[in-house]
């Protein structure tokens, strides 16, 4: 059989489908067209995540459709009841897929919310590797539906994700970038935490870079501030803000609060790093007092990147129950403003021409492209074939990306 992955969603979906794409006996194909059957890895944080697998399904209903992911729990039985599917299969089932891949009949399988993966990858086709360390998460953010369809939080074994991590640099991968649905409650359930995980890592032979996914305000502590020296640590951090007034942050249910956020950015802003963030325009309450507000406290915040996100309802979570009469003008303008302000960080940030490090991910349109430590583009001409390669990069030009020559 010719099976072909597609993936919606998060960088832990991302890996879900790598491991999937392992494990499998069957042959994997790089285009729809080529399938037998096609897996849809699905991602449903908002209603236009679910609008936007339902296109696609449309599209390819010719196809033998299998459907995993977070949808399998918000929409998945629907579809399937629809006959839009073939079969749907939880999460706990992915490291089961050739099993669900010969099911000769339609079936509906969600299994459980308590697993933990065990197996790993071995190989990849790209330059970095996605290396899942946690699923589940047990904050209730208003707007957030992921503890219902990724369960708890839990840990994936230390022993397994060194062994992971080990596997893939002796196999040639440099570059690792952890990833979980609340990856800063690693440990919480084994006895350890984020910082142990971290330490051990950073011994690993070939090693040259460590990304970290998002982070959690509340969740940073000492003892992972102590960790950040080490050379093998990206110089950017991803900490998830989701707004700057503390009336907001009570609405949305979060746990962080600006001051104690803004004081933890400057410090980590103070040890050399960039810091991004993720960000709502347009929730439930936002009336133009807390934007402006929050807009006024952004600007305080030593940022550098920003995902920033129109608020879209979730069914079934408590923002979607909120009176919502934001005109989706004045959100357009909000986001624009943002947009604009967190823009001119980065370049103020970029112009202070630091030597970069970058690792070159693929030549596109006459450049070498990659990212450097500090988690910015750059793009560099050059005779050489860079592909895949370490690249030190002292002289460049700052304009939308940087520009260099090699």
């Amino acid at each position: 059989m010719n099976i072909y992955f597609k993936t919606f969603g998060c960088r832990t979906n991302i890996y879900d489908t790598d491991l999937m794409k392992s494990i499998t006996k069957e042959k994997v194909v790089n285009s729809e067209e080529d399938a037998d059957i096609i897996v849809i890895n699905s991602c449903s944080v908002t209603n236009s995540a679910d609008t936007t697998l339902k296109h696609y399904i449309n599209k390819y209903q010719n196809k033998k459709l299998l459907l995993t992911g977070c949808c399998a729990y918000t929409i998945g039985e629907k579809l399937y009841q629809q006959k839009r599917v073939f079969g749907v299969f939880g999460h706990s089932e992915k490291e089961n897929i050739d099993k669900m891949l010969s099911i000769p009949i339609p079936f509906y399988k969600l299994g459980n919310l308590e697993f933990i993966n065990k197996n790993i990858i071995t190989s990849l086709k790209r330059s970095r590797a996605f290396i899942k360390i946690q699923e589940g998460c047990d904050f209730e953010c208003g707007y957030c539906i992921i503890p219902f369809v990724r369960g708890k939080s839990r840990s994936i074994a230390e022993d397994t994700i060194i062994k992971q991590i080990e596997v893939l640099a002796q196999n040639g991968f440099s570059e690792f970038i952890l990833t979980g649905i609340n990856m800063g409650s690693y440990g919480k359930d084994t006895n350890t935490n984020l910082a142990k995980l971290l330490d051990k890592i950073f011994k690993i032979d070939r090693i040259k870079r460590v990304r970290l996914g998002s982070l959690e305000p509340s969740q940073i502590t000492e003892e992972f501030l102590e960790i950040l020296s080490n050379p093998i640590l990206e110089r950017h951090l991803h900490i998830a803000l989701q707004y700057a007034d503390d009336r907001m942050l009570r609405i949305m249910k979060r746990r962080n609060r600006v001051k104690q956020t803004l004081a933890l950015f400057e410090k980590l802003a103070k040890m050399g790093f960039a810091i991004g963030t993720d960000y709502i325009v347009g929730h439930p309450g936002e009336s133009e007092d807390i934007f402006q507000s929050g807009f006024e406290n952004l600007k305080k915040f030593p940022l550098t990147h920003i995902h920033l996100f129109r608020y879209s309802p979730r069914d079934n979570t408590y923002s979607a129950t909120l009176n919502n009469n934001i005109k989706n003008s004045t959100i357009k303008d909000r986001y624009n403003l943002i947009k604009q302000l967190i823009q001119k960080k980065n370049y103020t940030f970029r112009l202070q021409k630091q030597p970069l490090k970058v690792l070159v991910e693929e030549y596109k349109n006459g450049f070498y492209q990659g990212f450097d430590q500090f988690f910015n583009k750059i793009l560099i001409k050059s005779q050489l074939d860079l592909t895949h390669q370490w690249v030190d990069i002292d002289e460049y030009e700052v304009k939308e990306v940087n520009y260099a020559k090699k």
